[in-house]
């Protein structure tokens, strides 16, 4: 039987979803369909573009370009309608293995119809692989997880000035 499993990366340190990228590169390889929803992110990444070269399906996007604390209520609530179809689009993929990246800042923030996301995780098809991934996940994400995989940062070049750099933080 093939049981499928939830992971879960969160915390404050780097390497959240670059985790859940290598495990989406790991199924492509192995010939599994893969899906991602990111959350609350909209710039271009470079995985992102390989993934989808690579067969992935990728459901990403917000409304504007601000942080969500910048964001006027109406930014807001198109993002959030915007994630919420994402997901339901993503639902309605065959997927071997499905991210949900940001999906912890997504429910704590409301960005999303967090009673679909709740589903889409808890009522998870028995053989399909779901990766969060989050700085602060809800409780019921924590208990639904198989692999908890608590990330925290100890040191960052940020606090020396070193701001992100392409090919490494995005």
């Amino acid at each position: 039987m093939n049981q499928g499993l939830i992971h879960l990366y969160y915390g404050d340190g780097k390497g959240k979803t670059t985790a859940a990228m290598g495990l989406a590169l790991r199924a492509i390889a192995a010939g599994k369909r893969v899906v991602m929803v990111q959350f609350l992110k909209g710039a271009p990444s470079g995985e992102v573009r390989l993934l989808e070269e690579l067969g992935a399906r990728v459901f990403r996007g917000k409304a504007g370009n601000a942080f969500v604390w910048q964001m006027s209520e109406e930014e807001k609530r198109a993002t959030e309608r915007m994630q919420t179809e994402h997901l339901r689009a993503a639902r309605g993929e065959e997927a071997d293995m499905l991210i949900l990246d940001e999906a912890c800042a997504a429910w704590q923030l409301e960005m999303v119809d967090r009673e679909l996301l709740k589903q889409t995780v808890l009522k998870k098809p028995e053989a399909q692989e779901l990766v969060l991934t989050g700085r602060e996940p809800a409780d019921w994400m924590m208990e639904a997880a198989d692999y908890c995989t608590w990330m925290q940062c100890r040191k960052h070049p940020y606090e020396k000035g070193i701001t992100a750099r392409k090919g490494v933080e995005y």
